[in-house]
């Protein structure tokens, strides 16, 4: 029997990168998959590759009414709604405070705060109604920014650890009747775009230079993560089968970064 056999699930920017990975895996563990995604092609993408098992509904996360509706037309789909997945997500590549254009650092903070936070928060309060029928579980995405400094600029990882709070908060108000937790990726080569108020919406982690061989040199198993090692951690936080004692509990899937050493990255690397 597969892991989500009979279970249908939301992924908020299900369209590619981890929040495509956490699809593809749950839809391989039985799973039907309603996803929220801002771009019309990667849902057209979805609609083709994955068929009916998948609804794909194109929208903003950061609009309640987008939610409400990708939340009634994956219920009209398939019934009811068990899991409730946040994948939505831009980046400030490293843009530090100092260097921060200061006429333009208030129009950053709102654009980044409402995508990596507000749509969480958004998505949430929508499929709060569906998720308390089947006494459902959410799985949000942070990163090692929410737990350590120098994983993006300051923007990215307030957002991050801001959403390292909703989980804490959120576990806590909606036990018993659903579960909260969230997975921490690290360093992961996808299409993660960045702030259009500083002009760097059309940049994409896969495109900066040398972006793999930095993620490999600086965690301890020495790997460079992709979406679907990363989607196995989701897979197993949404099978109630399996954690229907965890809440409130974020999976680290980052190499190892907890366990840097002080005088080299780990144990067996060669001095």
């Amino acid at each position: 029997m597969a892991w989500l056999d009979g279970k249908v699930a939301l992924v908020t920017g299900g369209g590619s990168g981890i929040g495509r990975g956490v699809v593809e895996a749950f839809i391989g563990e039985g799973a039907r998959v309603g996803v929220l995604d801002l771009s019309r092609e990667k849902v057209s993408d979805l609609k083709t590759k994955l068929g009916d098992v998948v609804r794909a509904i194109e929208g903003d996360a950061t609009v309640i009414e987008d939610n409400e509706r990708a939340v009634a037309e994956t219920v009209r789909a398939f019934g009811k709604l068990d899991i409730l997945v946040t994948c939505v997500g831009i980046f400030d590549y490293f843009v530090s405070l100092i260097d921060f254009p200061k006429e333009k650092l208030s129009r950053a903070f709102d654009e980044l705060f409402s995508i990596n936070v507000k749509s969480y928060l958004l998505s949430i309060k929508a499929a709060l109604p569906e998720l308390l029928k089947t006494e459902g579980n959410i799985i949000l995405t942070l990163s090692n920014a929410a737990f350590y400094p120098a994983g993006g600029g300051p923007l990215y990882t307030a957002s991050k650890f801001a959403v390292r709070g909703l989980v804490a908060q959120l576990a806590y108000e909606l036990a018993p009747k659903i579960r909260v937790n969230g997975v921490a990726p690290g360093g992961t080569v996808t299409d993660l775009r960045g702030l259009k108020t500083l002009d760097q919406g059309g940049m994409a982690l896969s495109a900066v230079p040398n972006i793999e061989e930095l993620i490999r040199t600086t965690n301890p198993l020495q790997v460079v993560g992709k979406p679907e090692d990363h989607a196995w951690a989701y897979l197993y936080l949404a099978s109630p089968e399996r954690t229907r004692t965890v809440t409130g509990t974020i999976i680290h899937s980052d190499g190892g970064l907890g366990v840097r050493g002080l005088t080299k990255v780990g144990g067996l690397v060669e001095q």
